[in-house]
């Protein structure tokens, strides 16, 4: 007995027969058996092929409803097997009722679907749910919230690939796609894609080169570290690909020693007193003085550093009073007394010094004889003072050196780099004039780097006209609520600057199209009257207007929910003007002054 396989049902092959492993048509099987194993699904039953009575296959699956939504109809079919003819040759089809799907538990009907995003769009509101089902470029949510097509299954375009599954080396990597609409698409196996790949990281380059060393962290000196960084090429999963350290440091020399700033030495002895007792015969008492100096050299403030350094602060002399010698004795010299003080060797006291002023004294009261020889007069002949009581000369400011300019202060565009000098060499001290000039200097300085450019939203562009929500059906002077859209722009992105945050590209309200549309309408309150034109004169006046507003109470004010705005401009209609028919008043302006 030879033994042949039918593979029926739902496979491809209804129709073909399989005998040792090899296809052939059932037609062309000669009868010399009396048997045949049909395979249905994964049972498999021994019917009779060749001999009578013929036999029914197994019932086809139920075919999907003839339509997406509402009531239709779904079939099923079977094959007569064997010689001759099956009886009731008619059940080779099966009919059903059944109904659409699409819609079942339809809870909110949009207006688009989108098939690349599997999502719906424009809302529509109060649908009916059969309308929504029927138009096949609708979409629908149910109760689980997912967006679903009405119309045939039809498979999205394909998601982008996705990373290779290795860092290195052969791998693999997939994309998918979706069915959407009302079924099955064909060939359910086709949502998966799979192709080879090799791991990006083996292209990686390492490092490249060493950028720029940054600014000395001193600028005077020794001690200093500067820094310099380099970047892994590749992608960022493949850094590891890089071995050893992105920064280096290593110390910098300045080229420049740091100021050295002054410091005073210690005080030196008290001088010997300018007198040896106080002088109080005449009318100014003139007591002897002493001084002590000091020097600023302990160390001395350099001046071949950038900048130079400071200058020690305060005077470098100090006169002090000797109060505690005697009081001279009285007629003990024959002076003819002493002359006048004279003038001050300064007249304000300068940096570092102390002016002073001089008195002489004349031994003629009477002079010496000079045979015999007499005694010259006992004391001085001269005495100094220090002018203390003048005022410090004024201290000029002068500039110290320019410091070194500052790093580039930016990571990318233009900066600014910054040089400053110091108005200490000396400072302006006693009313002396600041040092002229500018304290800073810029330099500019370029990163070669463009910075990121944050995009702006553009206007909205003007309202498009006001058109069926659905259909390309002019709804002008009608009730039936239309949609206007407007867009704008995300301009001047650059850079891999931010895209425009907020609302979406377009905008879209409800609305009515009463452009050149009759409406009842009613007047307005008159406005406010208008200055007198001419301003001056018999002929001046002024006048006020009033105006027909149009009636919409017949429009709802809202549509699902949204408030309705008017597009266009409407011919309204409001009768006679009441209080005699008046559109425009015109008065004389009865205070307008004469014309010169």
């Amino acid at each position: 007995m030879i033994s042949v396989s039918v593979r029926v049902g739902t496979d491809t092959g209804t129709d073909q027969n399989f005998t040792g492993g090899q296809r052939v048509k059932v037609s062309t099987l000669r009868c010399e058996t009396d048997s045949v194993s049909v395979l249905t699904c994964l049972t498999c039953q021994t019917v009779s092929l060749c001999v009578s009575p013929p036999l029914w296959s197994p019932w086809s699956p139920w075919s999907q409803c003839n339509v997406l939504c509402g009531d239709g109809v779904m079939q099923r079919t079977r094959k007569c097997y064997g010689a001759g003819e099956c009886e009731n040759a008619t059940d080779a089809l099966q009919i059903q009722p059944c109904s659409g799907s699409c819609c079942d538990g339809c809870v909110r009907c949009f207006a688009q679907f989108n098939p690349t995003l599997g999502q719906c769009d424009e809302e529509l509101g109060e649908v009916d749910e059969d309308d929504c089902c029927q138009n096949p470029q609708y979409g629908y949510q149910a109760a689980d919230g997912v967006c679903r097509s009405c119309g045939p299954p039809l498979w999205s375009p394909w998601s982008p690939w996705s990373q290779c599954n290795v860092l290195c080396g052969d791998g693999v990597m997939q994309r998918t796609r979706k069915c959407y609409g009302a079924g099955e698409c064909e060939n359910a196996a086709d949502a998966l894609q799979i192709q080879p790949c090799s791991g990006s990281c083996c292209d990686a380059q390492g490092w490249g080169l060493w950028l720029a060393w940054s600014s000395c962290s001193v600028t005077c000196g020794g001690g200093g570290v500067r820094r310099r960084e380099r970047v892994c090429s590749g992608p960022p999963e493949c850094r590891s690909a890089c071995s050893g350290p992105s920064e280096e440091t290593e110390t910098c020399p300045t080229h420049s020693t740091c100021p050295v700033h002054g410091v005073w030495s210690s005080w030196s002895c008290w001088s010997q007193c300018s007198g040896s007792c106080i002088n109080d015969q005449s009318d100014d008492v003139i007591v002897p003085s002493r001084k002590r100096h000091r020097s600023c050299s302990k160390p001395a403030p350099s001046s071949d550093t950038v900048p130079p350094g400071n200058r020690c602060p305060g005077d470098d002399v100090q006169v002090q009073d000797c109060s505690e010698l005697p009081n001279c004795p009285g007629e003990t010299m024959s002076k003819s007394g002493w002359s006048s003080w004279g003038e001050c060797s300064s007249s304000c006291i300068p940096q570092g010094h102390t002016p002073v002023r001089t008195r002489y004294g004349s031994c003629s009261n009477p002079a010496p004889s000079s045979s015999p020889p007499g005694r010259h007069c006992e004391g001085v002949d001269r005495q100094t003072e220090t002018c203390d009581h003048l005022p410090h000369c004024p201290v000029d400011g002068v500039w110290g050196s320019w410091s070194s300019f500052s790093s580039c202060p930016v990571t990318c565009g233009v900066g600014l780099q910054e040089s400053i000098r110091l108005c200490d060499s000396p400072a302006p001290k006693h009313g002396g004039r600041p040092c002229p000039g500018e304290r800073r200097q810029t330099n500019i300085c370029t990163t070669n780097v463009h910075c990121p450019v944050d995009g702006m939203w553009s206007q909205w562009s003007p309202w498009k006209p006001c058109t069926h929500p659905f259909r390309d059906k002019s709804i002008n002077c009608q009730l039936i609520g239309g949609k206007q859209t407007r867009e704008r722009e995300c301009l001047h992105q650059a850079h891999n600057g931010s895209i425009c945050s907020g609302e979406a590209l377009t905008e879209t309200r409800v609305c009515y199209d009463v452009n050149r549309c009759y409406l009842k309408g009613t007047w307005e309150g008159w406005e406010s009257w208008s200055l007198c034109s001419p301003t001056c004169g018999e002929r001046s006046k002024r006048f006020r207007r009033r105006y027909c507003k149009p009636d919409y109470s017949s429009y709802r004010s809202t549509i699902r929910g949204f408030p309705a705005a008017f597009f266009g401009t409407p011919q309204a209609d409001c009768g006679l003007p009441p209080d005699g028919g008046k559109k425009v008043e015109v008065q004389p302006c009865v205070n307008a002054p004469s014309c010169p």
